[in-house]
């Protein structure tokens, strides 16, 4: 009888893959090991989205009725501190699980009230596992609970727990202190930004009017507390959305009410100026890539307009309907939508998908305006009188994208003259440098890679398109230029799955002309071509500011501690700088096709910044304060900035 064939050795057989080689990460493990797919990164914005987490469960306190006040605290060791007066978490024995509610909540992913509609009709975060993550983030971790009259107290250590659940005192009132310290073996920054996080918190104080939210920052040096506390709410965050814009009615206009367990609020006000300004939300989050609540705004915003112009006779029944565009010019708004479960979709899972709230909020939305309308005639009769203004422009637009599209060749398929092509014709692969200058434009030319690099310089500056409607910005030849090259069109035309490239790169110079420049693109960028920062294909190019070099030897350095660390080595540690040369580019074309290429453009050694939609309610006034008509906020910017002014050129 044959014997049979032992089994293959494991690291022969199928390429040694066996059971055992299947992995069970237990407890907060698969966190630690892949952070990014549970907080999006391991760099700032991964570290801020930490406090979010644990400020994200106090308001969903707050959104249930419970908690009033929110205090955030950013230690000098980095540590940070949100206390609220809520319910507390749960303290006593979970019936499966069997430890203590807030040890649960804690220790084990997906689990959380939140999955109990009971518990909270409503919440924001979008995955359930919010402070479990935060604890599997954190070198420590300790929170305090107020419940039942007592103060109960655990600590944890990289996820794990180091003091049971203890009751440490009395408690006057209920609420829970969550205290944490980022774990620096995850994180490759854990430096908090007070801005950043105290845009997020403004933003929470506005969408749940009369909660109270505290920041203190106690980093010496930058010491500084704000309160955040707004009675009115979205009406009072619509003014601050509008800055210094002059406003065509003195109120804004208010809207808030419930369908179908769907909740709708929303506040509308008009300035003179051409740009539109709607920022969205579903349960506090930010929904920048807008949704169904977005559809639902826009069309009853739109009829509502055209119906009450036509019944009013100002919009005469053989003339042309006021379309989407025109009755948005000028538009401020913020749209507030609770749901209580709501499907996220999108890119960055920030785009509502739930169809039944379309047509809610279309509902709400109609009635509310023509209510309203009704009141106040004289109103009304302003916002069409701006939007009759738009749609004239619009028809003038028009006849401009036409002749720009037989100025440039578009009709043909013909591309800019001035522009270097590259080789393929995957846009996926592809890369637009948009280039200060002719001199530069030839540098980056001859240092790109032909395949897949492209370059367009641009002459001067472009158009200010702030202060500007359409048909004038598409008068300006760079701007035509640029419209053409990217291939997607602008306005009406707009389509992203035409781009010829999927990363487009600002390279300015380093000094106040480029800076100029670069801002001036990014505004056209935001205000006529949004979409394309929104899927992630802006950038901005980081050319280096000096050029440290010794006989053979150089270096190059892209701020001033990083020139002085060259110039320390080059002299062997000593002080004095000896035959070292340091030369500082004011301008790209001052470099020569190597130097650009080896320092900014080749992808291996380069560095690129992608511009973001994350803070698109301090970009929009930012963009309006340094751009805007309006003199006085721009100079106090200046002021209270210029201190932190690292490179000027006198």
């Amino acid at each position: 009888m044959a014997k049979a064939k032992p089994a293959a050795p494991k690291d022969k057989a199928n390429g040694g893959y066996q059971a055992d080689s299947i992995q069970v990460l237990k407890g907060l493990e698969a966190v630690r090991r892949r952070p990014a797919m549970y907080i999006g990164a391991v760099s700032g914005r991964g570290l801020h989205h930490l406090v979010y987490e644990v400020v994200d469960n106090s308001v969903d306190e707050a959104l249930a009725g419970y908690c009033t006040r929110i205090d955030v605290t950013i230690h000098p060791d980095n540590s940070i501190t949100v206390v609220d007066n809520g319910r507390g978490i749960p303290v006593d024995l979970h019936k499966t699980e069997k430890k203590p509610g807030v040890e649960v909540a804690l220790t084990l992913l997906h689990a959380g009230g939140k999955f109990d509609k009971t518990t909270y009709k409503v919440s924001g975060g979008l995955h359930g596992v919010g402070v479990s993550v935060v604890n599997a983030l954190s070198e420590q971790l300790e929170v305090w609970v107020d419940r039942d009259g007592k103060r109960h107290h655990m600590a944890f250590e990289r996820g794990d727990t180091k003091k049971r659940l203890e009751i440490v005192g009395k408690a006057k009132g209920t609420g829970t202190t969550v205290w944490f310290k980022p774990d620096t073996e995850i994180f490759t920054e854990t430096r908090f930004d007070y801005g950043t996080i105290a845009n997020r918190l403004r933003e929470l104080a506005f969408l749940n009017k009369g909660l109270t939210i505290t920041l203190k920052d106690e980093r010496k040096g930058q010491q500084r507390e704000e309160t955040f506390h707004y009675k009115g709410g979205l009406a009072e965050f619509v003014k601050w959305v509008l800055g210094n814009r002059k406003v065509l009615h003195p109120k804004p206009i208010v809207f808030e009410a419930a369908r179908d367990g769907t909740e709708v609020e929303g506040a509308l006000q008009y300035d003179d100026q051409y740009s539109e300004n709607t920022f969205t939300f579903v349960n506090n989050i930010n929904t920048h890539e807008g949704g169904t609540h977005l559809t639902g705004f826009k069309s009853a915003l739109t009829r509502t307009i055209n119906e009450w112009a036509k019944k009013d006779g100002l919009l005469k029944k053989e003339e042309f309907t006021l379309t989407g565009d025109d009755v948005r010019e000028g538009l401020n708004c913020v749209l507030h939508v609770k749901v209580k479960q709501p499907q996220f979709e999108g890119q960055t899972k920030t785009k509502l998908g739930n169809s039944e709230v379309e047509g809610i909020v279309k509902s709400v939305v109609n009635d509310a305006l023509a209510e309203f309308f009704d009141k106040n005639p004289s109103v009304a009769r302003t916002v069409i009188a701006k939007a009759l203004s738009a749609a004239r422009a619009r028809e003038a637009a028009r006849k401009a994208r036409e002749l720009v599209r037989k100025r440039s060749g578009l009709e043909g398929g013909l591309l800019p003259g001035k522009l270097a092509d590259c080789a393929l014709n995957d846009p996926r692969l592809c890369e637009l440098f948009l280039v200060e200058g002719d001199s530069a434009g030839g540098s980056a030319k001859q240092g790109r890679d032909r395949s897949f690099q492209a370059i367009l310089p641009l002459r001067g500056k472009i158009l200010n398109v702030e202060k500007a409607r359409i048909e004038k910005i598409l008068s300006n030849e760079e701007i035509r230029t640029m419209i053409t090259a990217i291939g997607t069109g602008v306005g009406e035309d707009f389509t992203i799955d035409e781009a010829r490239y999927h990363k487009v790169i600002i390279m300015t110079d380093a000094d106040v002309d480029g800076a100029h420049i670069r801002t001036l693109l990014l505004t056209f960028f935001y205000r006529q071509m949004k979409e394309l920062i929104d899927v992630g294909y802006i950038y901005i190019a980081q050319p280096p500011l000096y050029r440290v070099a010794k006989g053979k030897e150089e270096y190059y350095a892209y701020d001033e501690k990083e020139r002085d660390s060259y110039i320390k080595r080059l002299s062997n540690g000593s002080e004095g700088r000896g035959n070292i040369l340091v030369q500082r580019y004011k301008g790209l074309g001052e470099m020569n096709p190597e130097q650009l290429r080896d320092t900014t453009m080749d992808p291996s050694k380069r560095t690129l910044l992608k511009v973001t939609m994350e803070d698109a309610l301090e970009a929009s006034q930012l963009f309006e304060t340094l751009m805007g008509d309006e003199v006085e906020p721009r100079r106090r910017f200046i002021e209270e900035n210029a201190k932190f002014v690292r490179n000027l050129d006198v």
